[in-house]
């Protein structure tokens, strides 16, 4: 029975070779259909390039969104008409197609847009007046989110209908970190997290006009979604990053302080990374059907496909109702062999998705490079029905898998039925990432330009274990983190699994800080016989962090010190980077509608945020902005509701 399946497994999905060249040979004697066009567009009222503009081939499903610059390129199919930009928060404008080659647009505010925007349930909006154009045109069927078109180009998400946040996607419950007393728990320990899965999910959200769910809400996800202008490591130094200690005023809290403990991976070259050993795990299941889901997936492992180098290798494992290999390790310079393959790639049946990681395990085992990097990439919505699919029975499956030495990248597509709570798991206990592809542009991000940091790791099991100094600090709270919190003994335990940091990577943790004197959350103990503390001089040492950290393949950990002494300064005074993250951190307790969000606003945060653009390298920091204002608008006591 298992071999009939994976016969008629292998059957749908490859296709053979001769006769795709064939098609491939008359194509080229055949009229070109379809011509490119290029162009850029602005933000009338400042000039400023604009990012994620929705450029659609009128009519059709051929669109794609502006880069960081506003800039974009799409391809034309002859006898095409129009051009529509479209972007939230912009009035939509179309463009007669007449043969130009180049088309550039300056859009204007609307402030309308937000207004047609209505709020159910008491935390979700719905936009009004917006139609999305199916395959099918004369259908009248219920618009999707879109990220990949059938004609391999971009398109941006558009609104649309949804259930209820939650009623058919799962988020892990977080329980917002409290402050804790020094005198009682002087040691804060925890595992980085690189992930930034979090923020592209609230995006997809707030694009769509609605709120997100609290839990789809981790603060220190999107703390490190975007990029810092960290410096380097040291070429000498022995440690693969470096550390970066700041303190200031808290911006919500001005009575308290706020304390920025970061990590600068060390940036390594492509052409100097080690060789790869990679499986594609790719979820054909039914719940896949769909151009932001298998869709996306193709396209998304055709811009990887594209980056690998001739020592690299490829191999691609499907999974459905049964678990097969439809590519054997293959090297990075047969590019044709590996997109064929993807390219064949279709969707139907149920999700077996132990099955299709064991497999994929066991290839990877098989071709394992002890020099190179040696990695499964998962792409899926998540949704397991056949085989294990408990979150305590993939618990168990990815833990025992890690032990080979393979490292895990998740990639979750889709939405309605998406699994986050079931992905971040695997990324968490299989010593790996998770990112969330709500559009091709993301999919670049995190398999182009963060191509090292997503595949190709520095250092394993990454801990830090803060100390506070009594004489200093009253009481600290970390910011998220929540579902990577570690015992304290844990940080001296070689055994105990915690983050991993690629190359380039960068990980950033805020503390809120309670400075001795200050009113603290909890009053001092009448009866309980304590000795007074006098408050040190701010010459003296605030906290020490200590990082723990292995090799790739390393069992051994090393541990790297550094304290943090001087006064806390304006938050006016303090970098970009420790005002940018402020601002992040902002947003995602109002988003959350925290209770420690203080005197947080939207309005404070976009301020804080708009001044801490200078370093802003693909405008994601700009697109951050137009997020909280766009939040602003959805809450529902913007619309009068009780």
């Amino acid at each position: 029975m298992k071999s009939f399946l994976y016969g008629l497994l292998a059957a749908r999905l490859l296709a053979a070779p001769g006769t795709a060249l064939a098609q491939n040979t008359a194509a080229q004697h055949q009229a070109p259909t379809s011509y490119p066009v290029q162009g850029r567009v602005i933000e009338k009222s400042n000039g400023r390039g604009l990012p994620g503009v929705t450029v659609l081939v009128k009519g059709t499903t051929v669109g794609v969104s502006t880069s960081h610059d506003g800039t974009y390129s799409i391809s034309i199919p002859k006898g095409a008409g129009t051009l529509v930009f479209s972007a939230i928060g912009f009035t939509t404008q179309e463009v007669k197609l007449t043969g130009q080659s180049t088309v550039n647009i300056a859009l204007v505010s609307d402030a309308k847009v937000l207004s047609e925007v209505v709020v159910t349930g008491g935390l979700t909006g719905r936009a009004r007046g917006v139609s999305v154009r199916g395959k099918h045109r004369h259908e009248q069927a219920a618009p999707t989110i879109v990220g990949y078109s059938a004609s391999g180009l971009s398109t941006a998400p558009y609104y649309s209908p949804k259930p209820e946040p939650g009623a058919g996607e799962t988020y892990a419950r977080v329980q917002e970190n409290g402050f804790q007393q020094v005198a009682k728990e002087p040691l804060s320990t925890f595992s980085i997290d690189v992930d930034a899965a979090s923020y592209s999910n609230v995006r997809r959200f707030l694009q769509q006009g609605q709120l997100p769910p609290a839990d789809a809400v981790r603060v220190e996800e999107m703390l490190n979604y975007f990029q810092y202008d960290y410096p380097q490591p040291a070429t000498s130094a022995p440690e693969p990053f470096r550390v970066i200690t700041e303190q200031a005023q808290c911006p919500w809290n001005p009575a308290h302080q706020i304390v920025q403990v970061a990590l600068q991976a060390r940036q390594v070259a492509t052409e100097k990374l080690p060789p790869a050993n990679l499986v594609f795990l790719v979820d054909v299941s039914g719940s896949m059907q769909g151009d932001d889901r298998l869709g996306l997936v193709q396209q998304s492992l055709r811009l990887l496909t594209k980056e690998l180098r001739p020592q690299d290798k490829v191999a691609l494992v499907v999974y459905a109702g049964a678990a097969g290999t439809v590519l054997p390790p293959t090297a990075g310079s047969e590019r044709a062999t590996i997109l064929q393959a993807i390219d064949n790639l279709s969707a139907g049946g149920s999700t077996a998705g132990g099955a299709g990681l064991r497999l994929a395990y066991q290839v990877a085992r098989q071709h394992f490079n002890k020099e190179g990097n040696n990695r499964v990439i998962l792409c899926t919505d998540g949704d397991f029905n056949v085989g294990e699919q408990s979150d305590d029975a993939m618990e168990r499956l990815i833990v025992q898998e890690r032990e080979s030495g393979v490292f895990l990248t998740v990639l979750g597509v889709g939405q309605g039925n998406y699994q986050d709570k079931k992905m971040e798991l695997l990324a968490d206990k299989g010593n790996g990432n998770y990112a969330y592809l709500d559009n091709l542009d993301e999919a670049r991000r995190v398999l182009v330009q963060q191509f090292g940091g997503t595949l190709f790791t520095l250092a394993k099991d990454v801990k830090l274990q803060v100390e506070f100094n009594p004489q200093r600090v009253r009481e600290y709270r970390l910011v998220g983190y929540e579902n990577r919190l570690l015992a304290t003994g844990d940080f001296n335990n070689d055994r105990k699994d915690a983050g991993e940091l690629g190359a380039g990577h960068t990980v950033t943790a805020l503390y809120e800080v309670v400075p001795v004197g200050a009113p603290g959350a909890v009053d001092a103990l009448k009866y309980q016989p304590t000795k007074p503390t006098t408050a040190a001089p701010e010459s003296a040492e605030l906290l020490t962090v200590k990082f723990r950290y292995k090799e790739p393949q390393g069992q051994t950990s090393r541990v790297l010190t550094v304290p943090l002494a001087g006064a806390a300064q304006p938050i006016a005074e303090a970098s970009e980077n420790l005002r940018f993250a402020a601002a992040v951190a902002q947003f995602g307790m109002l988003l959350r509608q925290s209770d420690y969000r203080g005197t947080a606003t939207y309005e404070a945060t976009t301020r804080l945020a708009e001044g801490a653009r200078r370093f802003d390298p693909d405008g994601y920091r700009a697109e951050l902005v137009r997020l909280v204002k766009l939040a602003e608008g959805l809450r529902p006591e913007a619309y009068g509701a009780r």
